[in-house]
């Protein structure tokens, strides 16, 4: 049996042994995959610990994903540009690779389970911390139109910009003064939905055929989610989807098979 798991704290809500157990037994794989709450001091011991043992791969969650990467030997070219990994694994060297599915799993949920084009599209993103990053090389190499990123702090906003404007059109604002134009796509990165909160942004940046997409997502649509269906989205997704695109990526990595997972999507939200 393949031994894989996901490092997080808290960790214990996880619905990612539920999704890579039926990843499992849909591609035929034999493999364990369970959650481990680990403590800050804990985890480069935990994570080398468990190579060094039987275990082949890692998923790391909030709030080691900075962590991942720092202590990786290798990154991917996604995770070097987000500084962040959600995927640990060892190469033929046995040295441990950093990789970022985050980013992967958002395009994927949008353009092929949503048919919502990303090319030539203005998009803001709401929120300049460890979620928005995880996604920005993902959504530069898609060609859009603009990117703005949208924050309380501007100067994290800037930092951003500064990181990934060579790669595409990306301006920072703050929330203060922000008049904002229409948006094609406008995706929340703040974890204010979880709390029942909102950004303070005004409806009139929503286009006539905009996508509204919260990274959040809980067992009810998110406070994001009922702000865009009220204001006439053409669409509002919360982030189940992303969520199951972003470890059918890992599975890929680590199994070398990708598994379906439209009925993961549609069994997770009927729950």
């Amino acid at each position: 049996m393949y031994h894989y798991a996901v490092v997080g704290n808290p960790v214990e809500h996880s619905k990612s042994p539920q999704i890579h157990a039926i990843f499992a037994e849909q591609t035929g794989q034999d493999l364990e995959y369970t959650a481990k709450h680990v403590e800050a001091h804990e985890f480069e011991k935990f994570v080398r610990g468990f190579f060094s043992g039987d275990g082949l791969g890692l998923n790391i969650t909030v709030p080691y994903k900075e962590t991942a990467y720092a202590l990786a030997d290798v990154c991917s070219r996604r995770a070097t540009l987000a500084k962040a990994v959600n995927t640990l694994y060892l190469d033929v060297e046995n040295k441990i690779v950093g990789d970022n599915t985050d980013g992967t799993g958002l395009v994927t949920d949008v353009k092929n389970n949503h048919q919502f084009e990303i090319r030539n599209k203005n998009i803001l993103l709401l929120g300049a911390g460890g979620a928005v990053r995880g996604v920005l090389a993902a959504l530069v190499e898609q060609d859009p139109g603009a990117i703005t990123i949208l924050n309380r702090t501007v100067s994290r906003a800037q930092q951003l910009s500064s990181e990934f404007g060579a790669l595409a059109d990306v301006n920072a604002q703050g929330y203060e003064g922000f008049q904002g134009k229409e948006f094609d796509l406008i995706i929340n990165g703040t974890s204010l939905s979880l709390e029942g909160k909102l950004p303070p942004i005004d409806s009139a940046i929503i286009s006539g055929n905009c996508c509204c997409y919260d990274m959040m997502y809980g067992s009810e649509d998110t406070a994001f989610v009922r702000w865009a269906k009220n204001n006439g989205a053409y669409l509002a997704l919360d982030g189940i989807g992303m969520l199951v695109e972003q470890a059918a990526e890992s599975f890929a990595i680590w199994r070398g098979i990708r598994p379906e997972t439209a009925a993961v999507i549609a069994l997770l939200k009927s729950h």
